[in-house]
This record gives C-alpha cells, structure tokens and sequence, in this order.
C-alpha cells in the first residue's frame, strides 16, 4: 500500500515524498481519540483516593488498580494492530473509542472493587489499540522530513487528556462524586467516536499476509528488543511519577486543592510544549539526540524535586520552574510515535508498532507498587528516585537504536 493514499489527506497515489500536504483531517481524527483516550487512562490517579474509601480496597489493592489498565493496553496493542493490519484501520480504531468508553462506564456504576477492575481492564485494552493505529496511520501519511513533528503533534493530546483529567479530578469531583465523573468520562469517548464518523476518511486497504521467514530476514527481533526497553525506561519515567504525582501534592508536600492542580496544569503545559519543540529537534537533529537531551532535562527537575522539594515549596517561582522542566522534558514521549514507525516495515507496522508501546506499558503494571515500596522506605526522596533512575536509563539506552531521522518508510523486500 502507498503511504501516500493518505486517508483523505489530499495526498496523491505515488506523489513524492516531500510533496505531500500535511493530512490535516486524518490528524484530526487521531488527535480527538487520543486525547480522551489518555484521559480516560489518568483520571483515576486524580480520584483514586475516594474510589478506594468507597470500594474499600486495602493498601495493597490500591496499588495493583492503579497498573491494571496498563497491563491490559500491551494485550489491546497487539490485538489492535494485528487487526488494523489486516483490516480496516479506521474500523479498528473506532472499536477501541467503544471498548475505553464501556469502560469508563463500567467504572463509574462498579458495586464493588473487582468490577472496577473490570471496567479498568477496559479502559487499558481500548488505550492499547488507539495508540498504535492511529500513529501508524499518521506516520505512513506524512513525508518523512515532517514525521518527527506531525508524531509530536499528536503525542500532545497526552498533555491536554492529563489536564482534563486534573481539572475533573481537584474541581469536578469534590462537586458530583467520582461516579458522575467516571460516567462523563464515558462520554468524552463516544464524543470523539461522533467526530469521527463524520469525517468520512476512506478505509485503508490491508496488507498481504507476511510470513515468519520473512520477519527473520528483516531482523524485527533484534530492534524490537531494544525499542521495547526504551519504551520501558521512558513509560516508567512517566508512569512512577505521573501517577503519584496527584498523592505527592497533596500528601507529602501538603499543598492545597487549588496548589496541586495549579502544579499539575503547570506540569502539562511544559510538557505540550516540549512535544511541539521534541519534534522540531528530532527532524533536526535526529531522534537519539533528541530523546536523551530530553530525559536529562526530566532527570534534572526530577532530583531538584526528590532532594530539594522542601526548598521549592518554600521559594514558588522555582517550584513552578521544576514543574514545567518536568513537563517539558516528558516531551520526548512525542518521539515514539515517528521512531518506531521507521524502525519497522510496512507489512507489520501496526502489529509492531503496538506490540512494542503497549508491551513496555504493560510493564508499568507494578510501577505503582514500586513507588509504593520506596515511598515507605524513604518517602517523597525514595519515590522520586525510581523515575529519576529511569530517565537517566532512557537518555542512555536510546543510542542503542538505529538513526532513524529521514528515513522513508519501506516493506521488508527493502527494510
């Protein structure tokens, strides 16, 4: 299939490379479902802490609810591929709006903790599926001198699903109760799902099979291997911060409601930035270079927050400050979506694409617990430590993969 029949972006079967227009309604159409997607996925660390009085659930318990629906996004990754692989993308993509959006609902009239769990189950199956489709899609779209930013692009619905989810979370909720807020956010699914089908993008014609030699000769294994653990050091860096990040506020820094949102808003608004500048770096400098300058500024702003928190809470501007380079730096996330995309080739992109991802954030499951742990063990400076480890990890590892800067986008005859 040519990338260039480009799902109504305007772009011409066969048209060069750099001559395609950007698919500005195919972006569109991803960027609506991965915002409310991500969303769906952060909100219950903003509210977790009332779900857990209501359901009852034990310290332990609370930990483990906060990583099922990580788990499951790595089984909805590469189930969704594989289907969007085989079948109709845009199809594919819309199942995944449905799944995340009973599952919000599921969540939200839950009479107990295991059909919570149930319903979270949901949720990370949908996010699973969304996230490698619909970079896929965008990737095989754009030419390759623009891919890093139109990725980037898209990554920042991450940015704008957290501070939905914190709005919700700190000023809804106390206001309607967490079951109202969850049943919205089943919502925002379907609302997405509205935009889409009347979008009118022509399907995606499905690739031939592809056998197991062929993969072998490609040499997915050997990159799939080393993306994979990128993808665990970035997502860990993310995950063991972000989803304490609401309890560290509040908790072991003692901010108020109105602080702590104002914090996390903060956090977000550096991190939509640093997407949009990530992929300006990336088309220019190349991915590697890129994702580690980015992991350091997070490494950074982390131990100012691990060792220093004290200080920052006392001096405000440079608590803003340490907010917004942890933000900013979270940027590099952006990369993953371009990256990955040129390390694979066409016939298995989808399938790869969300095996890789969703594998490494399925991985994530016991971020919370480990978090946890450390936090008893040596409180705001023990729990911070984990994703300061992680990103120095991420800046490193990364020069491990291939330059992928540029690359056209190719099947396994030319991989």
């Amino acid at each position: 299939m040519a990338a260039g029949e480009a799902l109504g972006s305007g772009a011409q079967s066969g048209a060069p490379d750099d001559a395609r227009p950007f698919p500005l309604r195919l972006f569109f159409f991803v960027f609506f479902g991965w915002t409310f997607d991500f969303y769906d996925l952060v909100l219950l660390g903003f509210v977790r802490e009332h779900v857990s009085r209501d359901l009852s659930l034990g310290h332990a318990q609370d930990r483990w609810m906060l990583g099922v629906a990580l788990a499951t996004s790595g089984v909805g990754g590469i189930i969704s591929g594989r289907f969007a692989d085989k079948f109709d993308k845009r199809s594919v993509l819309s199942v995944t709006i449905v799944l995340y959006s009973v599952g919000s609902l599921v969540c939200g009239l839950a009479p107990n903790a295991w059909v919570f769990i149930l319903g979270r189950a949901l949720v990370g199956l949908g996010v699973g599926g969304e996230w490698a489709v619909g970079h896929g899609m965008l990737a095989e779209a754009v030419s390759s001198r623009t891919r890093g930013r139109a990725s980037a692009a898209l990554q920042a619905g991450e940015p704008v699903g957290v501070a939905l989810a914190a709005i919700a979370g700190f000023l809804i909720m106390p206001l309607v109760g967490w079951r109202v807020v969850m049943v919205g956010s089943s919502v925002t699914g379907l609302l997405a799902l509205y935009v889409r089908k009347h979008m009118h993008l022509p399907p995606q014609p499905a690739h031939e099979p592809v056998s197991f030699a062929a993969l072998l000769r490609a040499k997915i294994g050997s990159r799939f291997l080393r993306a994979w653990l990128l993808g665990v050091f970035k997502l860990g860096t993310y995950w063991t911060c972000y989803t304490w990040l609401p309890t560290f506020l509040k908790e072991q820094m003692h901010q108020s409601t109105g602080k702590s949102v104002t914090w996390v808003l903060t956090a977000q608004a550096g991190q939509f930035l640093g997407m949009i500048v990530f992929g300006q770096v990336a088309d220019k400098v190349g991915r590697r270079p890129a994702f580690s300058m980015f992991s350091f500024v997070t490494a950074v702003a982390l131990a100012a927050l691990a060792f220093r928190w004290q200080w920052l809470t006392a001096n405000a501007v440079w608590f803003w400050s340490a907010m917004l380079l942890l933000g900013f730096g979270s940027g590099c996330t952006a990369g993953f979506g371009a990256l990955l995309a040129e390390l694979y080739p066409n016939e298995i992109r989808g399938v790869a694409m969300g095996a890789t991802y969703n594998l490494a954030r399925a991985v994530q499951l016991g971020a919370p617990v480990l978090v946890g742990y450390m936090v008893d063990s040596d409180g705001l400076r023990g729990g911070l430590s984990v994703p300061l480890c992680l990103a120095i990890a991420t800046g490193t590892w990364v020069f491990t993969l291939p330059e992928t800067r540029g690359k056209k986008l190719t099947g396994i005859a030319e991989h």
